[in-house]
């Protein structure tokens, strides 16, 4: 730098200083706003809680629906909008137990526009969560619940065109039809439905309606349990999907249900030697540890020790092996994060500091494997163990 350069530099620099001393000088004394436009509208994309109200129950056999507002009086005044097929996580305090179950709006994306929810639920009589809803929820009823999440939803820079839609979790197909039949979502739907007799179709009417109103839209019913006419037989497999899919493989594949569906699925699946990304799941209901044939066969039947680190304290809880880390926590009354359960979102990502754990699902992050990370909703103890479990937005809503 030469010394014309330099003397330049510092008389640009003072004139800066100068500027700078006006503007703060002249600036106005307004208090500053708490709240940016970005930060309000983040918080009305992705609430942290949202708080609703029953307005409405409506009652499907072994399934009810249940509408849903938000509850003013708790500081929700608009419902986060989603993308059709994607859930909310409920917040639940039942007895000693605080837990979360996530379900899919079987609503439209349109419905929570002008302030409504609907969540389809079925009955599981020896389940923990749905029995106490049954008993407890009526119109009125107020409800915890997280913003929208999971990635089981239409996006035409990623999917195809044509989506195969199959498994017996029909909610987020539901709401993906009605959205394609209100012109939200500009798309093919073919419905792969599978049920084990075909006079318990959950939604199968309000379907059928929907098919009528639009050609993107095809529902093909399949029973496992018996032979009805006008209905498949089975299970979804390689020779259902290529019977209805296109010939050209130019499609997505969307799969909903449990474990040991998706499981099956996913071995036919392989048979269709489909491209990398063209296949999603979203995993329901709890996982039997037992199924998998890699699961050590000398921990089975057993109740292990488990020392969880939450915060400042520090408890010993039992956690039976065909149950996961989450819901051993649940049981003994520890407040744990928690969001899709089905080992995908990471809300309830925990460290085990010592001890062995069965995971039977692969995928984990190479720094989760290293450093012992684990996802509590799908983990499930081999042995005693200790677990750290990170400060979280939940215990924090509790106190």
């Amino acid at each position: 730098m030469n010394k014309f350069e330099e003397i330049k530099g510092i008389i640009d620099l003072k004139k800066l200083q100068n500027e700078r001393k006006h503007e703060i000088q002249n600036a106005s004394d307004a208090e500053l706003p708490k709240k940016y436009p970005m930060n309000i509208l983040e918080e009305e994309l992705h609430p942290e809680t949202q708080y609703l109200k029953i307005t409405k129950i409506i009652d499907r056999d072994d399934a009810k629906s249940f509408v849903f507002v938000p509850d003013e009086s708790k500081g929700t005044s608009k419902l986060a909008y989603f993308q059709a097929g994607q859930y909310i996580s409920l917040k639940l305090h039942i007895g000693k137990s605080y837990c979360t179950r996530a379900y899919a709006i079987s609503s439209t994306p349109k419905q929570a526009l002008s302030g409504e929810y609907m969540l389809t639920i079925k009955l599981v009589k020896n389940g923990y969560v749905t029995p106490y809803i049954w008993e407890n929820w009526k119109v009125g009823t107020e409800v915890a619940a997280s913003g929208p999440a999971g990635q089981l939803f239409y996006e035409p820079l990623r999917d195809k065109k044509t989506i195969i839609a199959g498994g017996s979790g029909i909610t987020p197909f539901y709401s993906m039809a009605g959205a394609i039949a209100d012109g939200t979502i500009d798309a093919n739907l073919i419905i792969l439905y599978g049920s084990r007799t075909h006079n318990h179709i959950l939604l199968g009417d309000e379907l059928d309606r929907i098919a009528a109103k639009t050609d993107k839209v095809k529902v093909v019913n399949i029973l496992s349990d018996e032979e009805v006419e006008g209905y498949e037989h089975g299970f979804i497999n390689q020779a259902i999907i290529e019977k209805y899919a296109p010939a050209d493989k130019n499609y997505s594949i969307y799969m909903s249900g449990p474990a040991a569906m998706i499981h099956f699925v996913n071995q036919e699946i392989k048979k269709l030697d489909l491209r990398p990304g063209q296949v999603r799941q979203e995993m329901s209901g709890s996982v039997n540890p037992y199924f998998f044939k890699n699961y050590p066969e000398e921990a089975k039947n057993k109740t292990f020790n488990m020392t969880v680190k939450t915060r400042d304290q520090i408890q010993v809880i039992p956690a039976r092996s065909d149950e996961s880390l989450l819901v051993a926590m649940e049981r003994a009354g520890i407040i744990a994060p928690s969001s899709c359960r089905s080992g995908v979102c990471g809300a309830c990502r925990s460290r085990v500091v010592n001890g062995k754990v069965f995971i039977p699902f692969p995928g984990r992050r190479a720094a989760d494997s290293e450093y012992n990370y684990v996802n509590t909703c799908v983990t499930f103890p081999i042995s005693d163990l200790t677990l750290q479990v990170p400060v979280h937005d939940y215990a924090n809503m509790l106190g």
